[in-house]
């Protein structure tokens, strides 16, 4: 396949070298073969598609350490759920 080969490295061998994951991995592919295989506008929303993906999933990690909330937020929030954890646990109860 052409499109992939185009350069002195194939795309598969720069993910490999460059350890990079599923996501990553397909932006780059999209990216290398935009213009080459279909249209170069489709090529590239598949791989902002790939990489929106990888950013919400970093986010995803950042949230659930604690990290990706600001104190205030967090702070804000916690009672509110612990209060309607509280309530729903009052309504099974009959509390």
């Amino acid at each position: 396949m052409d499109y992939y080969r185009r350069g002195n490295i194939e795309v598969w061998d720069f993910v490999r070298d460059q350890n990079l994951n599923f996501h990553l991995g397909n932006a780059v592919k999209y990216i290398c073969r935009a213009g080459y295989k279909h249209s170069k506008t489709e090529d590239l929303e598949k791989a902002i598609h790939y990489l929106q993906n990888e950013l919400h999933h970093e986010e995803n990690i950042l949230i659930k350490s604690g990290e990706g909330i600001p104190i205030q937020i967090q702070s804000k929030q916690l009672p509110d759920q612990r209060q309607a954890y509280l309530s729903e646990e009052s309504d099974r109860r009959g509390i």
